[in-house]
């Protein structure tokens, strides 16, 4: 799939003239310019918490009324108004209620941003690349299975249109889950991975995520509609999203994927509790809108938030869990748990209370044997980050020690991911394998949700 540079302006100009929508503001842009629509979550926000050499410091934000868009602009400005490297955004705001329509009227900018209402987003997303714009959004892309079908549209409009559709996929820019991969490469240290079973996955992911947090540096105000999953979407299909992307990823790189490559085995959904007082620290609302009646039982608020997904890939059975819990223990955070079983050794991200509640990836030979630390040491010089090192716990397991240089935490991740999208869109080098394995992943996450919903 083919997608043009941005940056020589003759390029735009082709752009222009291959869509009709297209005005003279288009024609002459020379670089990449945004545009943020709706952003009703505090990840839109993240996406400019740096300045990017090819990014117009100019962005368009087009929103209704609402706390939704009063957040995002000071989040914005928080990160215009800090004291260490400071940004320098510059945001005209459209408010009202026919925004997107008047995004796609005005189309004063190149790439749409979408980090909000997820029930709406794929929407957005078909109507966006309709118009030739190019799309970076949030996780996840579509929440029901109704909807699938429209995002198999969306790209193949988007590869029609000559544009770039993608998704803000952060977790493969953590610095363990990147060791995981790379060693699991590795045949002396990993062996082959195993295919493991319905019952005995060969890979599983966990993640433990928490309603109320801190995000730089503040109290996260969560929108009422966040909690219904509704319009946010149902915990095994949201951030279910990350953990099938890095099972693709990890398991299959550079593979391209198929639908019939995969099975649904089992999935399963089950809901946090909240009480009204829970509810209105974390969104500062004194009442829970009429929209979450339907979830209410016995005076608290039942959000299906969690889910899990039992489900065979190519040759490798996987399990993916997500939990939504209220709030973290003082001193703790989300938290992430993964393990590849391989034919030498295991490969082990935990973050527990020995780990301080900071990822640590583990070696766990399937047995010990002598020139073992040779081996290590051999797979550790050959790494492409310096300055890995490992202690040695008992005859079988080591645990890495990493720079903290390379631990820039969940929020830096979006600028890497940025980075990357500046990247493709600038030198139409997206690998071929991205959009079928994309559709893939929603695949298995909506395939995963129809198959809750029944059992």
């Amino acid at each position: 799939m083919k997608y043009p540079g941005l940056a020589p302006v003759i390029i735009l100009l082709f752009l222009s003239s291959c869509n009709t929508g297209s005005n003279e503001q288009m024609e002459q842009m020379d670089t990449i310019k945004l545009m943020t629509a709706d952003p009703g979550h505090f990840h839109a926000a993240l996406v400019q918490k740096n300045m990017y050499d090819n990014i117009s410091p100019e962005v368009l934000v087009y929103a209704p009324e609402g706390k939704d868009l009063e957040l995002h602009l000071q989040r914005i400005e928080s990160f215009n108004s800090r004291v260490n490297n400071p940004t320098d955004w510059k945001t005209k705001v459209y408010r009202g209620a026919d925004f997107f329509d008047r995004m796609l009227e005005d189309k004063q900018g190149n790439v749409v941003v979408l980090s909000g209402n997820n029930n709406k987003k794929t929407d957005y997303i078909l109507r966006s690349v309709n118009e030739g714009l190019n799309v970076l959004a949030d996780k996840p892309m579509v929440i029901t299975p109704d909807k699938f079908e429209l995002l198999e549209q969306s790209f193949s409009m988007a590869e029609k249109n000559n544009v770039l559709l993608y998704d803000i996929m952060t977790e493969r820019h953590e610095i363990t889950t990147m060791l995981q991969k790379e060693l699991s490469l590795n045949e002396e240290v990993f062996g082959d991975l195993l295919p493991g079973s319905g019952t005995d996955p060969a890979v599983t992911k966990e993640s433990v995520h928490h309603f109320f947090k801190y995000v730089s540096g503040s109290v996260l105000t969560r929108p009422g509609w966040f909690f219904d999953t509704g319009q946010q979407g149902e915990g095994i299909v949201d951030v279910t999203t990350h953990l099938v992307d890095l099972i693709q990823w990890e398991c299959y790189p550079e593979v391209i994927l198929k639908k019939s490559d995969i099975e649904i085995i089992a999935a399963r959904r089950w809901p946090t509790v909240l009480s009204p007082e829970d509810f209105k620290e974390v969104t500062g609302m004194n009442k829970i809108p009429s929209y979450l009646n339907k979830d209410i039982f016995d005076g608290n608020l039942h959000v299906y938030a969690n889910g899990e997904i039992v489900y065979r890939i190519k040759d490798t059975y996987a399990r993916v869990i997500v939990e939504w819990k209220y709030r973290a223990p003082e001193g703790t955070g989300d938290t992430h748990y993964s393990i590849m079983k391989g034919s030498n050794s295991n490969l082990i991200i935990r973050q527990g209370e020995e780990e301080e509640y900071k990822p640590v990836l583990y070696i766990e030979l399937n047995k010990p044997y002598s020139g073992s630390n040779e081996i290590i040491d051999r797979a550790i010089s050959e790494l492409p980050w310096d300055g890995i090192e490992y202690s040695r716990l008992d005859d079988t397991t080591y645990r890495l020690i990493i720079p903290d240089k390379y631990k820039v935490g969940h929020e830096a991740h979006f600028s890497q991911v940025t980075e990357k999208y500046i990247d493709y869109l600038l030198n139409d080098n997206m690998p071929e394998w991205e959009v079928p394995n994309m559709i893939v992943k929603y695949y298995t996450t909506t395939e995963a949700l129809k198959k809750a919903m029944k059992d």
